[in-house]
């Protein structure tokens, strides 16, 4: 175990990237003591990707490129601002319902601060809000992404804990809204003590159009459920409903009805059980090649091209980093150094609630030093027998590990959300990270409420299945 840990952790002292560092420490281990033959590696690293769900990873990140590329970025922005813009800090309100509704289909915190990101401070700037707070306000409104369903680290845990992957996106809708309430009462506290009021007229013909189109995207899922209880097929009613709403959209010419139905989509599907989280992927990504290429029309070969080289890029990233995690989790198991590592942690304590304190804490120091799949890939053995046996549902936990690695992405040294908003507002990393400092007020309290009231994260999931 000592070997295997202290490697690992002199290696990226030493600078070396993540998943090169576990990929070597395993090698080294198994080189050192002998205890498995070196082909093992290679064995273990294939095997780690070897899972159906993975399959939702690259359909996910490719679903999120498609959008920002077919103009449904702008449109949900400007739909946020009809919606909300006229509130006290409006824009600062408009960021964060407009990631609330992108992280419907991108799935990560990345995507979101580099997608929408992009407009919501240029847009924030240019109505005399100050950088920082346009950085701060996106940074922590990113952190949604990976809470609202879907969710790439949610499929990556659910493979690990052999848990439902539908049942953790169902979990992450009532946090979601937990956090997004906590963030835009902030934005409002802020803004009551500048002074500020709101960045557009309030309209109610502006309001009443938004609401309208809420109201007929929440009709589709409601209309298909109405015709299957009455004995329409699913397809037909699927077909039917769709049909309806193209026609709405042609005829009304409403402003994002068609870039809000994703979410519902790839949510409503996975709810119902009409496919899994890898067929709701690629039925994100068909969505979004037909608004882009048809609806739209705002889709060319060369940025089609982009998006799949981009796509592709991220993807080998992420899957690289799942076959060098394997492989170290496998040898965290099999040396005992996993168990030996919990019965240290339960040594501590025998209450869930303390030894939640505990896992927060470190998941917290781990998710700033670690990315966020090779985190999960590696606690994940480490806790989850910890889970089990002291009574946590491993849904309810999950909710709590990946909003501590999400926190952990607006911190150096490897916070990546921090490094991209730095990149796009020309601020500092220095300057970035001071920015970010007060947002982490609304996160902690929302990690908190999460962690210590469960039904928040399992209250949903556990109606549905009694619903089925």
């Amino acid at each position: 175990m000592t070997i295997l840990i202290g490697s690992f952790l002199g290696l990226m002292l030493i600078g070396l990237p993540v998943a090169m560092a576990m990929a070597i420490a395993s090698l080294l281990y198994i080189l050192i003591t002998g205890s498995v033959p070196d082909v093992i590696v290679a064995q273990r690293m294939i095997a780690g990707v070897e899972s159906f769900p993975l399959l939702a990873v690259p359909f996910f990140i490719l679903a999120g490129n498609l959008m920002n590329i077919a103009g449904i970025t702008g449109r949900i922005y400007k739909f946020a601002v009809a919606l909300v813009g006229w509130m006290k800090g409006g824009l600062g309100q408009v960021n964060i319902v407009g990631s609330v509704i992108f992280s419907g289909m991108s799935g990560t915190a990345i995507a979101d601060a580099a997608g929408l990101g992009t407009i919501e401070i240029k847009a924030m700037k240019d109505h005399g809000y100050s950088p920082e707070f346009a950085v701060g306000v996106t940074a922590a409104s990113a952190t949604l992404g990976p809470i609202f369903p879907p969710s790439l680290p949610f499929v990556i845990y659910g493979m690990m804990a052999n848990v439902s992957i539908g049942a953790l996106f169902l979990a992450g809708v009532l946090p979601g809204v937990v956090m997004m309430l906590f963030m835009m009462a902030t934005v409002a506290f802020i803004a009551r003590r500048n002074n500020w009021g709101g960045d557009v007229l309030f309209s109610w013909k502006d309001l009443g159009s938004a609401g309208v189109e809420i109201l007929v995207v929440l009709l589709f899922p409601l209309s298909i459920w109405l015709m299957t209880l009455v004995g329409v097929s699913v397809n037909f009613a699927v077909g039917g409903a769709m049909a309806a709403l193209l026609f709405a959209d042609w005829y009304f010419k409403f402003s994002a009805v068609m870039a809000l139905m994703a979410p519902v989509i790839l949510i409503g599907g996975m709810t119902m059980g009409w496919f899994t989280p890898t067929e709701a992927a690629m039925a994100a990504v068909v969505w979004a090649l037909f608004l882009g290429l048809v609806r739209y029309r705002s889709m060319t070969l060369s940025s089609l091209a982009k998006a799949t080289f981009d796509t592709v890029e991220t993807t080998a990233s992420v899957l690289f980093i799942v076959t060098a995690a394997s492989i170290f989790a496998w040898l965290l198991t099999t040396s005992q150094a996993a168990q030996i590592l919990a019965d240290w942690i339960l040594s501590f304590t025998q209450t869930k609630w303390v030894f939640l304190i505990l896992a927060n804490l470190l998941i917290l120091v781990v998710g700033c030093f670690i990315d966020t799949t090779a985190a999960i890939t590696i606690l994940v053995p480490i806790l989850l027998p910890i889970v089990l046996k002291l009574g946590i549902d491993p849904i309810h936990f999950g909710l709590i590990m990946v909003l501590n690695l999400m926190i952990g992405l607006l911190h150096p040294p490897l916070g990546m959300v921090l490094f991209v908003l730095a990149r796009i507002s020309k601020l500092s990393v220095e300057r970035t990270t001071v920015a970010i400092m007060p947002w982490l007020i609304p996160l902690f309290l929302s990690l908190i409420a999460i962690t210590y009231i469960p039904e928040i994260s399992l209250w949903l999931p556990q109606m549905m299945q009694t619903a089925k």
